[in-house]
């Protein structure tokens, strides 16, 4: 295995040492824990730096011999909310800057996710040469287009996000549809390159529909219909309630089961219960089932046993979901809306509808209901367009393959510099030099 340099992966409001599947661990902490994981498989050494959250945790997390995860002080030691936690960005800086001083490393190239650690990265650009690495993991100037109270730090995300744009080395974008909405909404400038997000392959597909229902106590004959994520207005939970209560989809024996979400956030908890709210006013609490949170181990089995995997998001910039239950072997019926027209393949992999449109939404789960042929035939194919497209090793073969251009960029420019210097001093030594034989002559 060659050793191919030290990176740091910063995720400020991630945690990528939490347990995936237990509250607090999203696409961003799996984003990051698994780029990390991998990386340092191919030989990086990578520190994952994030904010630590309770005096309790470990201020270092080892995951293997070139993997850990670094928790700085970063404000007080509690959770703090994403829009509450820009005014303590700066003693995220100094916290990392120490750390460098004290273990007397330098990172040469950081990889920051999400808005609040790109101005942590650009920050840091600005005291020290390295290069910097941004995913967006979702735009702001996307997200407050669909938003009805758009909270105050609003303006200063978008500002940091065009300022990434234009001033990270390089931005990654999940889909082409993510570039098309930075390009749109951001900025023209910058240097961006495509590279997926991806998923564990080997975890998913492992059991039959038939076994995964005997594990979970499920009737064979009963068609299951599954949603995983967080409860969100944006997550467009709502439309699938309304859509599974129209008559297309209330013709079969069905069951919905609402994995996800977290006790422990306020505003996750009440649109939980709007939405629980919601199907017991529709009358259809018999046929609706929330699990909370799943552990990790035991959420392929619930995809494993499904009949479809519904998205139904306002907006997302990936869909790290889909991929995941195409890599079940099951379809997706998902909005038509940012990555998700990149990672559902329509008529293939599954089916897109429009956005809130609940009609539609229950029109193509009809269809995957009643026709188990076109259902298993989409399942094959998009467990194969996972396996082609978005596997871990080849999104992490990509971010290697660009991490090593910017650090052979960033190698080039020191030796230039070197270059320049020495020269310099050469010059000075001949001016030094002239000036002596003058004043003897």
């Amino acid at each position: 295995m060659n050793h191919q340099g030290t990176i740091a992966l910063i995720s400020v409001h991630g945690d990528p040492s939490v347990e995936i599947g237990k509250e607090g661990a999203g696409g961003q902490n799996i984003y990051v824990r698994h780029v990390g994981d991998v990386l340092a498989g191919k030989g990086w050494k990578v520190d994952m730096f994030t904010r630590k959250v309770d005096p309790k945790q470990e201020d270092i997390v080892e995951h293997s011999p070139n993997c850990r995860t670094i928790r700085l002080q970063a404000g007080p030691l509690s959770f703090i909310g994403r829009s509450q936690l820009f005014e303590h960005l700066s003693d995220f800086v100094d916290s990392f800057l120490q750390f460098e001083h004290q273990t007397e490393r330098l990172y040469p190239l950081i990889h920051t996710n999400y808005w609040l650690s790109g101005w942590v990265g650009l920050r840091l650009k600005e005291r020290q040469p390295m290069r910097m690495v941004h995913t967006y993991h979702s735009l702001g100037s996307i997200k407050y287009q669909n938003v009805e109270d758009i909270p105050l730090i609003a303006e200063k995300r978008v500002q940091i996000e065009r300022n990434c744009l234009e001033n990270a080395d390089r931005v990654v974008a999940t889909s082409p549809h993510e570039l098309e909405d930075m390009r749109s909404t951001l900025s023209e400038k910058g240097e961006v390159e495509i590279i997926p997000c991806g998923t564990k392959t080997e975890t998913f597909g492992l059991v039959s529909r038939e076994e995964a229902r005997k594990r979970l106590d499920i009737p064979q004959d009963q068609k299951m219909i599954i949603y995983v994520g967080r409860f969100d207005p944006r997550k467009g939970l709502e439309t699938l309630v309304r859509a599974v209560n129209r008559p297309e989809v209330r013709q079969h024996d069905f069951h919905l089961y609402i994995v996800g979400g977290s006790h422990s956030d306020q505003k996750d908890q009440a649109e939980r219960d709007r939405i629980e709210n919601l199907v017991h006013s529709l009358d259809i609490a018999d046929y609706v089932t929330f699990t909370g949170q799943l552990d990790h181990s035991k959420l392929p089995t619930y995809y494993s046993a499904s009949d479809v995997c519904v998205i139904p998001s306002h907006y997302e910039p990936f869909g790290l979901v889909a991929i995941e239950a195409m890599a079940s072997g099951i379809p997706v019926v998902a909005s038509a809306v940012g990555g998700l027209r990149f990672t559902v393949d329509p008529e293939e992999t599954g089916l897109l509808a429009p956005a809130r449109d609940d009609h539609a939404f229950s029109e193509c789960i009809d269809r995957v209901l009643s026709q188990p042929d076109m259902r298993d035939r989409m399942g094959n194919a998009g467990k194969q367009s996972v396996h082609d497209n978005f596997s871990w090793d080849g999104v992490t073969d990509q971010l290697s393959d660009l991490y090593q251009r910017l650090l052979l960029d960033l190698h080039q420019e020191f030796v230039q510099l070197q270059s320049i210097s020495q020269l310099n001093e050469t010059h000075q030594r001949q001016k030094k030099q002239q000036l002596r034989t003058a004043k003897s002559a």
